[in-house]
Parts: structure tokens; sequence; C-alpha cells
């Protein structure tokens, strides 16, 4: 039901205070009382911060108890006592405080806070943020001269051993008042409304905020959202990857993410949208897949820093910027393919149900292309032209259309909107995750670290595959 226990005695509770109304005199009496009462406790277990689901609920008894002491009040006025309200009169009201309650449940249910999958790989997981600045580019979006590109990036990487009590990372934001900035920004955006990521705002993930990294070298996987998304917005991927032995970087593209919060407290909010010409937005797509290349690039080169020593930080040794791939989700999927053609240092590519530009070049590395299920031409196109990318590789290229899939399915979107099949596909909340890090783990197993795992097998479990470029012809 997604709801805690205390949660669950408020909706019970609520639910049996309804229902008394209806109960013989003596009896609704007693069993009002009760249920007031167990409602006030479980109430003050959802404390401090009550969800509005709840308080749709709560409401629903403060609707009971204002009916009650009115009724009360009246008959005390007249001189009578216990008179019962004529039922025509009481049925409206009971319907109303029971659509609150069933509304509340309902929408508990529908939006939940997330709950992250349990991590499939043998280490624990830590993450750090950190902002660099590209001294070589100018920032495009401001017509300052002197501004430089400045992006924000996420890690998430394999920890040594962490308590148990430790606290677990804030999602959305490093806390919980930059999580509520970022999510009511990308609320904003698709024009929803903030109620919607109520739920992932009060969540936290597996990582442990600056765990010390574990033992050993890992390979680096760089992950770019899609258009107007954000670091964050596929982290139950990241840390289950993280887990497995890879370091992610997740990249907040400032100007194009809905929201960045940068280290001085500042917020950079989106400044691109598509605008309905196709020619146009065309032009766009690549000059902002550019943008996020070139971000992707300078990225991989702090890390090289980090690695090195030349930049401060923890991760002197740990980081194997010779096998790192780039990936990417919608327009980052499109921004990754364009990075690895332009910056060979990148071996492999997954492209998470991400378009392609249409000055895209063929690649000499092996992509990985996740896709929602075919249903439309428009569909049919886009397959056309990632087909056409593939075949031109001289890298292995594989397209897996996933059967129940939709677009936000390769995100951790299925964790807390509502499992509409057209929004998040009909694979359930946590199996859309669990596809995602299995297919991208199989994949980046094969291409980074070279175990031989069977890997058109593997991802031909979970839909239907295509083989193409130099890997068909074998």
């Amino acid at each position: 039901m997604h709801l805690t226990i205390a949660e669950l005695v408020v909706v019970l509770a609520s639910a049996v205070l309804v229902l008394a109304r209806w109960l013989p005199p003596a009896a609704r009496r007693r069993t009002a009382a009760g249920a007031a009462a167990v409602a006030i406790a479980g109430a003050a277990g959802t404390l401090p911060g009550t969800r509005w689901q709840i308080l749709l609920v709560l409401g629903a008894d403060l609707l009971v108890g204002a009916a009650a002491a009115g009724v009360w009040l009246l008959d005390r006025r007249a001189g009578r006592s216990g008179r019962r309200t004529r039922w025509w009169l009481a049925l409206p009201g009971s319907l109303l405080c029971a659509a609150l309650v069933v509304g509340g449940t309902v929408a508990a249910w529908a939006l939940p806070v997330p709950s992250f999958p349990r991590l499939s790989g043998p280490s624990a997981v830590g993450t750090t943020v950190l902002q660099w600045t590209d001294p070589a580019r100018d920032e495009p979006a401001t017509p300052d001269p002197a501004d430089r590109r400045t992006v924000v990036v996420q890690l998430w990487y394999p920890a040594g051993k962490v308590a148990r009590e430790a606290p677990r990372a804030q999602y959305l934001g490093r806390t919980r008042r930059e999580a509520d900035t970022v999510a009511a920004a990308v609320a904003g955006y698709l024009g929803a409304p903030g109620l919607l990521f109520d739920g992932p705002t009060r969540s936290r993930s597996h990582a442990v905020p600056g765990a010390a990294p574990a033992a050993g070298r890992f390979p680096v996987v760089l992950f770019s959202p899609g258009l107007g998304g954000v670091r964050t917005q596929n982290t139950a991927w990241a840390e289950d990857l993280a887990s497995r032995g890879y370091l992610v970087a997740g990249v907040d593209h400032p100007y194009d993410s809905a929201a960045v919060v940068l280290a001085d407290g500042r917020t950079v909010g989106t400044r691109i949208a598509a605008g309905g010409d196709p020619d146009e937005d065309d032009r766009r797509r690549i000059s902002w897949a550019t943008v996020r290349a070139a971000d992707l690039s300078f990225v991989l080169t702090q890390l090289g820093r980090l690695d090195s020593g030349a930049a401060a930080g923890t991760f002197t040794g740990r980081l194997d910027t010779g096998h790192a791939a780039v990936t990417g989700h919608s327009l980052g999927g499109a921004a990754a393919m364009r990075a690895a053609a332009r910056d060979q240092r990148f071996l492999a590519v997954i492209n998470l149900d991400g378009g392609v530009t249409s000055d895209q070049l063929p690649l000499r590395q092996p992509v990985l292309v996740l896709t929602h299920q075919v249903r439309d031409q428009a569909d049919a196109g886009y397959v056309a032209r990632v087909t056409r990318v593939l075949d031109g590789g001289r890298g292995p290229g594989y397209r897996l259309s996933v059967p129940g899939s939709a677009h936000l399915s390769f995100t951790d979107a299925p964790l807390y909107l509502p499992p509409v099949p057209a929004l998040v596909g009909s694979l359930g909340r946590s199996e859309s995750v669990r596809m995602t890090t299995a297919t991208s783990a199989a994949f980046l197993d094969a291409t980074l670290s070279g175990h031989a795992t069977g890997l058109p097998a593997t991802l031909a479990e979970y839909g239907d595959l295509s083989v193409r470029g130099s890997a068909a012809a074998r």
C-alpha cells in the first residue's frame, strides 16, 4: 500500500470513524470514541511533516468531529439529548468523509515516498557532489564574456564498510531544502502540480554521503539526464551500478537541467524548451546536445585529475578513466552518442530511450540503446534513425526494445509516479529499475570490464533484441 504503519492506522481508524455514524446509538458512541483516539495516536506517529494525502484522511476526521459537535450544540440549545440526525441529512456528509478517506488512501498509494530497490552488488555505496568550472569554455547561455561554463556533478561509488546506522543520502539534492527546490522546478518545467513530487523529497537512497571509497580502481560511467532533467533522476540505477564496482557521475547541465543549485546557494533554472517547429527544434537539439557533449568530456577530464591527485579529493588512484562509458536518458542519450563520436576516451555508450540528432555520425564504440516498445509511426521513425547509426558503427550495436516500457521506465519515475502505463510503463515500480540496471550492468561488464557474459542472450531476456553494426556480421 506504500503506507507506513502510522499512516495505515490513521486510514483504518478514520474509515471506522466514518462508518460509526451508521451503527446503533450505543455502539456508535463507543466505536466513534475509540476510532477517534486511535486516529489521533496514528496522526501523532506521522509527525513531523505529515504527508498531504494523510491530511486529506484526517480532514474526514475533523468533519466527523465538527458534525458531531454541531449536533450536540443544537441539541443543548433545544433542550434535547441523544437525538439522531435524519439519515438523509447525514448521508451527504458521510459520503464526503468517505471520499476523503478513500481519495487520500489512493493518492498515498499512487504517489508514494519512493523506496529504492535492494542493491544487487556486493559493495556499499558512497556519494558526493562536486562543482567544476571549465576555464576554456564560455557559458553559452549568458551574454557575459567572462562567464565560464560550470557543471555540478554527483558521484556514486563503491564504498568501504559503512555503519548500518550511517545517515543515507537525501534524494533529489544534498539537503531537504535543495530537494524541495529541485522538485518544484521539475514540476514547473513539466507543468505539473508540485504535490506530485512531495514523496521524492521525503526519500533517502542507499548511498552514504562522504563515505570512504572501497579499495581498488573503478571503471567510470558518466550520465546525462533528459531535457530539463536533473542529475539525480536515475539514482537507483546509479547506486546499483556503484554497488557492482563502477563509479557513476551524474551531470547537472546549468540552464538546461530544471534547476541546478550551485555551491554559493544560487539556483540556475532552465532556459531551453522545444518550440514546436520540427526544423527549428532539430537545430536546437543539435545545439543542446553539443553543449552537453562538451560537458561530458570536461567531466571525464576532471575525473582523471581526481585520480591523479591533481585535484583535491579522496579518489586518488581509485578512478580507472581509461575504462569509461558515456550514458544518458532522452536528450542525454543523444548527448552521450555525440560525446562518444567526438571523444574516443569513451569506450562504450548507453542510450536510455534517447533521441539521435540528425547529424549524428556512426560510432566506433560498442553501443547499447534501450527503447520503449514501438507503437506508432513516430516510434518507427525514431527506431529507423537509431538503426541507421548502429548499422554504420564499427563496434557492435545492440538495440533492445522492452515490452511494457514507456519513456520514463528507464528512470526513477516508476518508483514514485502513478502506475499509469502510458506514463511509466507496466513493468511495475521496482521491475522497471531492475530491468534498466541489469541490462546496463551486463553491457558494461562486457565492454569495460571484459567479462564474458553472453551479452546478447542476457539482453534478449528483457525484450526484443536487434544486433547491428560489426556484431551483426559475425
